[in-house]
């Protein structure tokens, strides 16, 4: 999923994405751990898709912020 997909969605859809991905990144990891992967680059993929989401997230909140400050002055 690309970053420009992600600043599309929804704050709701963000999160609900994000929970997603983080419970599938776990299944992998143990799946990791307990047997052989068939795809290794499943867990990069999906860190790197977390990270996306969070940033998104986070450049949400600080223009959320700004407009509070700005509006304030």
């Amino acid at each position: 999923m690309k970053a420009s997909e992600l600043i599309d969605m929804s704050d709701e859809q963000l999160q609900l994405t994000l929970n997603e991905t983080c419970e599938r990144l776990f299944r992998l990891r143990m799946q990791a751990q307990t047997e052989r992967l068939d795809a290794p680059s499943e867990l990069r993929r999906h860190r790197r898709l977390v990270a996306r989401i969070k940033t998104v997230q986070r450049a949400r909140e600080l223009a959320k912020e700004e407009k509070e400050v700005a509006s304030a002055s």
